[in-house]
């Protein structure tokens, strides 16, 4: 195999996540240890910052190490992001051509992108575009996202941090929510649009003797009946009622069960804007019930809380991000960084690659065997899946009372 010599260039994609900085920080580390690569540049805003021309000198940033482990304790994006889809080359040939210019004056020879679902969609593109176009460069994708739903590989980076964070909260729900005798229900709402991952996670508190009572995950159909019906059983053993349920859950016809508090919105990848499932079930157990009912939705900390990083999450997220570029420098192109679990009692994982054809715009859901026959909660053997993921305890650096963070200059 040739060696290809050149600069890098990384970006990031999608939703932030508590871990996306600690793969930034695999990339970089795996730039510095590539002779092949001269510098590593950051693309501002993902894809937009290369159109743009809003580029950094990644690496003279991070020049040492007590700097690469305070990017890794950083939440959200330290590059931006940006939700831009690329069209059909054959729709705007002028954007990738635009691109093209912008790698060659920066002599960019390798590419990666931290992001999702769509953001592989990006790498796809990009891959097929730059081999038709005769220019050599190495495009890779490396993987993000909280909702844990990337074909291809076992789990992604920053999943196990959100998970982490939501069983945390619901523990904290559950022991709340028992103190008092007073019929009450207590409906949390999580992300999760196409699939349950992350409201699956809620379960992981079973590890200390306590549950929510049900689970509704989007993978299955949402029956207001059936959900009267258990309300009702866990009612007969308890006062407090706790309830886990995704922001995606869906009824027989489709539509979301709070498709009613939104607005109809979409954004540029025709996903619509979604919230108020937790509401509407808290006024459908008004209605139904009359008892003390709340709901609570936990939004944004799901992705943001680095104060509860599992240590699993981010040792991984940098060496999935390590592993791309060495994997680009080794030859490989148009694929995406993944893990493999391996077998045994112990949990372990390694990286390997998938083609990103295979991954791009495609969901991995919550398998049906890990929800049990009532589709109200998940099975132990979900509960197995997602506990190694959370983990261990990431060391974190305090300054003034607060966490350290590392902004990247723009």
């Amino acid at each position: 195999m040739t060696k290809l010599y050149g600069n890098a260039i990384v970006g990031q994609s999608g939703g932030p996540t508590a871990a996306i900085n600690a793969t930034l920080s695999g990339v970089v580390r795996g730039c510095f240890e590539a002779e092949q690569i001269k510098t590593v540049y950051g693309a501002i805003n993902g894809v937009e910052g290369i159109l743009n021309e809003t580029i950094c000198d990644l690496g003279s940033q991070l020049d040492s190490e007590d700097k690469l482990r305070l990017l890794e304790q950083t939440p959200a994006a330290a590059l931006g992001s940006c939700r831009k889809k690329l069209p059909k080359y054959s729709d705007e040939p002028e954007i990738y051509n635009k691109l093209l210019e912008v790698f060659k004056k920066y002599d960019i020879r390798y590419f990666f992108y931290i992001g999702g679902n769509d953001s592989m969609d990006t790498v796809a593109k990009l891959s097929e575009f730059v081999n038709g176009a005769g220019y050599e460069m190495r495009v890779m994708g490396v993987p993000k996202t909280i909702d844990n739903d990337l074909v291809g590989t076992d789990h992604t980076p920053g999943f196990g941090s959100a998970a982490k964070y939501i069983a945390t909260v619901m523990q904290e729900i559950l022991l709340d929510a028992a103190v008092y005798t007073t019929k009450a229900v207590t409906i949390v709402e999580f992300m999760g649009r196409d699939a349950g991952w992350l409201t699956a996670a809620a379960a992981l508190t079973r590890k200390h003797g306590i549950s929510p009572d049900m689970i509704y995950l989007p993978e299955v159909d949402f029956d207001f009946e059936k959900f009267y019906e258990d309300i009702e059983k866990a009612f007969e053993t308890h006062p407090n009622v706790v309830v886990a349920v995704s922001e995606g859950a869906r009824t027989a016809d489709g539509k979301y069960v709070g498709e009613s508090a939104q607005s109809g919105a979409v954004d540029v990848f025709g996903h619509k804007y979604l919230s108020g499932t937790g509401k509407a079930l808290e006024l459908a157990v008004k209605n139904k019930f009359g008892c003390k009912v709340r709901s609570v939705e936990i939004n944004l900390p799901q992705r943001c809380a680095a104060h509860l990083r599992s240590k699993t999450d981010i040792d991984e997220s940098v060496t999935v991000g390590r592993g791309a570029v060495r994997a680009a420098v080794n030859g490989e192109t148009g694929k995406m960084a993944c893990f493999i679990r391996e077998s045994g009692e112990e949990y372990r994982c390694s990286v390997g690659l998938c083609d990103i054809s295979s991954v791009a715009n495609a969901i991995r859901k919550v398998p049906r065997e890990m929800i049990n026959e009532r589709a109200n909660n998940v099975t132990d053997a979900c509960v197995d899946y997602i506990y190694p993921l959370i983990c261990g305890e990431a060391d974190c650096v305090f300054d003034q009372g607060l966490p350290a963070i590392f902004k990247v200059k723009k």
